[in-house]
């Protein structure tokens, strides 16, 4: 079904065969990437051919790691839109203004798609029970998919999470853990509980699959323009999986030759009260740090520590890109004049990239004419508690 020939680490030379149930790579403790057999899925997958498949996360599969279809685990997830954003680029003076909109997602939110791929390859090597530390969405995401398998999910959450998410993962049956602390606290948490079980954790890049899922995000932009990237994508970036997902998603493209060598300039975009990416990426750094007292009503924005940093300080160096920090007061005008604008009730999340795409466009970062791209990862029906 598909052309996944290995695992390769992030940071360090060493491959493994993706046929076995791994997490994290054994010798450097680096996040594991997926790899395929470029040169011969260009040979034979024709690009307008898939473009004719329907409109869903598994049209693109052959660069996805399930071996056999069957193991398929599917809410209908995927083949989002991309919608002209009118009203709200004359507002910032934009002529081409877009928003990819993951909010449609199951869970209503673009967790579905990371956790789609990783529950479905787990799945199918043969994993029954799941664990995973999370904000508040990812959490959910699993909790259904993980139903969906037929299998069992632990879901640790910090305490605070929207009421929301506690009831999904709820609802499903799974069992939840509600912590005192952020998601790294959970993260600690989760992972104690795990030890001497076969629960299999699938935190944010401590695995290999949920940048997979996340990836055809970035296949679906290229579709979406007729095969041609915009010029910048601005990205709400807490664990940062889409943006290297994405990332890697063009190179794939490009050595497919479905896609030419121009790629956009990557926006991160942050809370102020936790920007380890955009302090890492404005002081030089090669890798991120923990951030202290991190706090954000935009709850999946509240990533104090980010096992992909160097991948995402990579993806912004390379494409030219940048990363803004914007304050929580500006949160709720920008989702409100997302909504009066264009309809579009989104994330706290989404609403950050708003407000760094003011920011962006009164320093002249972006010029009117130049094709933008802001993503909606969540639906603001999962607002939190706070508001």
């Amino acid at each position: 079904m598909n052309y996944l020939t290995h695992l390769e680490a992030a940071y360090a030379p060493h491959t493994y065969d993706p046929d076995q149930l791994i997490r994290l790579c054994p010798q450097s403790g680096s996040p594991l990437l997926p790899r395929y057999d470029l040169a011969k899925a260009a040979s034979e997958l024709d690009r307008d051919e898939v473009s004719q498949r329907p409109s869903n996360l598994w049209r693109f599969r052959e660069m996805l790691p399930v071996r056999d279809p069957q193991y398929i685990v599917t809410l209908g997830e995927g083949g989002k839109p991309v919608l002209p954003l009118p009203r709200l680029g004359a507002h910032f003076g934009l002529h081409q203004l877009y928003m990819k909109d993951e909010g449609q997602n199951p869970t209503g939110s673009f967790k579905a798609l990371g956790l789609s791929a990783a529950v479905s390859r787990a799945v199918e090597l043969g994993v029954t029970e799941f664990v995973i530390p999370t904000a508040g969405n990812a959490g959910g995401a699993l909790a259904a998919y993980a139903a969906r398998a037929g299998a069992k999910a632990h879901v640790y959450m910090p305490q605070d999470a929207p009421r929301i998410n506690v009831l999904e993962v709820q609802m499903t049956g799974a069992d939840l853990h509600l912590v005192a602390g952020l998601i790294n606290d959970a993260g600690r948490e989760a992972a104690e509980a795990a030890k001497g079980t076969n629960w299999f954790d699938v935190s944010t890049l401590k695995e290999p699959y949920r940048v997979e899922g996340k990836k055809i995000m970035g296949y679906e932009l290229a579709l979406a323009f007729g095969w041609e990237l915009p010029d910048v994508v601005i990205y709400p970036t807490g664990g940062g999986t889409g943006l290297v997902g994405m990332w890697k998603a063009f190179d794939e493209m490009e050595k497919l030759g479905w896609i030419g060598s121009h790629r956009p300039r990557m926006v991160a975009v942050q809370a102020e009260g936790c920007a380890p990416v955009v302090r890492a990426f404005a002081e030089g750094k090669a890798d991120t740090e923990a951030w202290q007292g991190a706090a954000t009503i935009a709850g999946g924005l509240r990533v104090p520590v980010a096992i992909g940093g160097r991948l995402m300080l990579t993806a912004l160096r390379e494409s030219r890109g940048t990363g803004v920090a914007v304050a929580d007061a500006q949160l709720p005008e920008a989702q409100r004049l997302f909504a009066m604008s264009e309809g579009v009730f989104a994330s706290l999340e989404t609403a950050a990239t708003v407000a760094a795409l003011s920011k962006l466009v009164a320093e002249k970062w972006i010029h009117p004419d130049e094709r933008v791209v802001i993503f909606n990862t969540g639906s603001g029906l999962k607002l939190s508690d706070s508001l």
